[in-house]
């Protein structure tokens, strides 16, 4: 009977055996099948994309950083190759022991990670390996919930599908968080040490390696020894790895670290009013996306010249000192590329970043008066061609009203008047006389030839420049007459770079010849006059208040409005224009206010080209150049008290000596044998009709 009941009772048992060989053998079939199910579906979702957030830097002439654009996430990627082995080690010490021989998670870590959270009545935390926290990184939150660790374990193995695992290693050190808006090694080492990544020590690397646990938590900066602690966790790991040897750790722990500077940390923003300007001219006229620009890790090389960016800021800071309401713009170009080497849109751009010298229109006053006096060469006019200046009132028969311009300060000559004297004091009159003389629509086609994009009106009062213009626009025009009659395009970029180091544009300088070499030539000699004070008359040359501050040759045009004070002057090598004024068009004090923008101007120019050759400006071959008495244009004698060397286009030049100031004897000796005969037939007359 016993052994019939043993067995009943090890057939029983048997059967359980049976019965659970069989459910585990389902159980690992239903699981295989789960498995194959999951990595096909995986697959079939194809590669998971590796964009992230980068840092776009901008960089100057000279290829300096001057600005960055990260969205608050400071990252520049790297390949794995320029970072330095010690700090792949460390990571790798400390994160990942196991990382190349997994497929993306380790099963006895995350066991491990759950009992210890059953027992602590704590969520999914820990165990992660660098291919899980990669994808956290690019995919998800961070929050600890077993459904996030799910997902993160789905994510992981489609980045091991898919990528090796040098590319998920470059990756996770690439956008890793290391505190301080550094994401990326290339960043922390930066902000930490002033270093590349390639150039990380032992020492440097392990603290390194030890934030990313506790990016506030371990920061150096923000306590010390806790960083220093976990360093020496991580030198240990490194020591048992085989990564280095226990000689190697303790130098490395005991090892004094530099860190960086405040100084260094603080990224400084260089123009950025001119930074905006680079921005806008990427989505409007190379079309690429805003979101790209601003976290793509693009490389943007602009034409910006830092220190005369620094000369520029710091004049205009001297110039207008506690005048805060008081506004200006500046724009410095390269006459011979277009090249803006330094731009300023307002006082602060923090306060405004509304760009004055971009966006804003404003009427130029007597700075349009040099492309008017360009269209008057060209019909025939001379520096010694004279005008009658008088108050004067300008009647029209087609129903226009009457104009009645006025000199400033009411100073007319009441006699005629040469162009250079015109131009050198800003006579209105003479201004006037000339665009009514060659058609009023003749300087419209003028402006726009020098590269005056704004609509002008075809009236009168556009020889006092009464239509508004943009600042950048009216300076780069100036250009044409620097560079011997070629139209520039402003440019601001010179070439971009995406983050895999592909050139997604460069662009060369722009320039078209289509002045005459000759007549912009003598206009920039025209031009000098302003600054030259022996030429002082019934009024004084509008430069006068500032010439003693330049010391090369320069040539310019200063205007005014009630609102606005301009200049724009040029060297061979450089071209600004500074204006000042209201945003709320307040009226100016012009004896107050209307030297800022001339003494800007020359302190800037002086100071900017302070290494530079002061060079004189190029004369073409098909100009002469004569001593002319400045007041009636004709050649001067040793009598005349003003002589001026001027420019002609050759065949053009005065050939009658003046005799204003020549003694009678000499004026008669002067004469022509032609005057001499007439002379005595007139006299043979006048005898013959009194007798």
């Amino acid at each position: 009977m016993e052994v019939i009941i043993k067995k009943r009772r090890s057939k029983r048992k048997i059967g359980w055996f049976r019965r659970l060989f069989r459910f585990s053998l389902f159980m690992i079939v239903l699981c295989m099948l789960a498995a194959v199910s999951l990595l096909t579906y995986l697959k079939m979702e194809g590669a998971p994309l590796l964009q992230v957030s980068q840092t776009t830097r901008f960089f100057d002439a000279n290829d300096a950083i001057i600005g960055e654009s990260h969205q608050g996430q400071n990252r520049y990627w790297i390949p794995l190759e320029e970072m330095s082995e010690d700090l792949i080690h460390a990571t790798l010490a400390i994160e990942d022991r196991k990382f190349y021989n997994h497929y993306g998670f380790d099963p006895t870590r995350i066991a491990g990670a759950v009992v210890a959270n059953v027992k602590s009545g704590g969520k999914a935390q820990g165990a992660s390996t660098i291919t899980q926290q990669y994808a956290r990184n690019l995919y998800l939150t961070h929050d600890k919930t077993w459904k996030r660790k799910f997902n993160e374990i789905l994510y992981a193995l489609r980045l091991e599908m898919y990528y090796t695992k040098d590319e998920i290693l470059e990756g996770y050190l690439n956008t890793i968080y290391y505190g301080h808006g550094a994401y990326g090694i290339e960043a922390a080492a930066q902000y930490f040490f002033n270093k590349k990544a390639s150039e990380l020590n032992l020492a440097e690397a392990s603290l390194l390696a030890g934030i990313p646990k506790g990016p506030s938590y371990y920061s150096p900066q923000n306590d010390f020894d806790r960083a220093k602690q976990r360093q020496e966790l991580i030198l240990r790991s490194m020591a048992q790895t085989g990564y280095i040897t226990p000689s190697e750790a303790e130098s490395a722990k005991n090892e004094q670290l530099k860190f960086a500077t405040i100084e260094h940390e603080k990224s400084a923003i260089i123009g950025p009013y001119f930074q905006d300007v680079v921005k806008q001219l990427l989505v409007d006229e190379y079309k690429i996306d805003e979101t790209l620009i601003e976290q793509g890790g693009l490389q943007i090389f602009t034409t910006l010249d830092r220190d005369m960016q620094e000369e520029a800021e710091r004049w205009i800071e001297a110039e207008l000192g506690a005048k805060e309401e008081l506004q200006t713009a500046l724009v410095a170009i390269s006459p011979r590329t277009g090249d803006v080497k330094a731009l300023v849109g307002g006082r602060n751009y923090m306060e405004s970043p509304f760009n004055r010298a971009t966006q804003a229109k404003r009427s130029p006053g007597s700075t349009f008066k040099p492309f008017l006096y360009y269209a008057a060469l060209e019909h025939g006019f001379s520096p010694s061609s004279t005008l009658l200046s008088e108050p004067t009132t300008f009647t029209f028969d087609d129903g226009r009203p009457d104009y009645a311009p006025s000199n400033f300060n009411e100073r007319y000559a009441n006699d005629f008047v040469t162009l250079l004297q015109a131009l050198a004091f800003s006579d209105n009159i003479y201004a006037v006389k000339t665009h009514l003389f060659l058609d009023t629509e003749t300087l419209v086609e003028t402006a726009a030839r020098f590269g005056i994009q704004s609509p002008l009106e075809n009236n009168p009062s556009l020889a006092l420049g009464t239509n508004e213009v943009r600042l950048l626009e009216l300076t780069n025009s100036y250009a044409s007459f620097a560079n011997g009659g070629q139209r520039v395009e402003p440019r601001f970029i010179r070439k971009v770079i995406d983050k895999n180091g592909q050139v997604l544009f460069e662009r060369q300088p722009i320039a078209e010849q289509v002045l005459d070499p000759n007549l912009t030539f003598i206009m920039t000699d025209l031009m000098t006059g302003m600054f030259d004070r022996s030429l002082n008359d019934y009024a004084s040359v509008t430069g006068g208040s500032v010439a003693h501050l330049i010391n090369r040759p320069v040539a310019g045009k200063s205007g005014s409005t009630p609102y606005d004070s301009w200049m724009v002057g040029f060297t061979p090598q450089l071209v600004t224009g500074v204006w000042v004024g209201y945003d709320q068009r307040k009226q100016l004090d012009h004896r107050k206010e209307g030297q800022f923008a001339k003494r800007i101007w020359a302190q800037f120019t002086e100071h900017a080209l302070k290494d530079d050759l002061k060079l004189d400006f190029h004369k073409p071959p098909g100009v002469t150049g004569v001593f002319i008495n400045p007041k009636n244009g004709l050649l001067a004698t040793d009598a005349c008290p003003v002589r001026r060397m001027t420019y002609f286009v050759a065949g053009t030049e005065p050939t009658e000596y003046c005799q204003d100031h020549a003694p009678e004897e000499e004026a008669e000796a002067e004469l022509t044998e032609e005057e001499v005969h007439e002379k005595e037939k007139f006299l043979d007359r006048f005898i013959k009709w009194f007798n």
